[in-house]
């Protein structure tokens, strides 16, 4: 089954509230917290990364799309709100 991780940066602390691509998780059942690290059962979450060729095919209007997930947390620093944009993702699989 996939998972995927994305790690917490350390000014974040509870509570906070977790988006992926702007669509609010639920911790329990959507995500789980272990550690610094939210880990998501069951999805494998990407980022897309462009090579050179893409954004040479995107500059001349020739589109291609792949999924491009975000995973962004929102929290409470010093009595100010912050959102803490675009994680790193880690997907995993267990090979089976």
């Amino acid at each position: 089954m996939p998972r995927s991780i994305a790690r917490l940066p350390p000014q974040v602390q509870p509570p906070f509230e977790v988006f992926i691509s702007g669509v609010p998780q639920q911790q329990g059942v959507d995500f789980v917290l272990d550690g610094r690290d939210l880990v998501f059962e069951g999805r494998a979450l990407r980022k897309d990364k462009v090579s050179g060729w893409r954004w040479f095919l995107g500059a001349w209007g020739v589109g291609t799309y792949r999924q491009n997930d975000s995973v962004d947390v929102r929290y409470t620093l010093n009595g100010r709100p912050m959102v803490a944009e675009g994680l790193e993702i880690v997907a995993e699989d267990d090979g089976a």
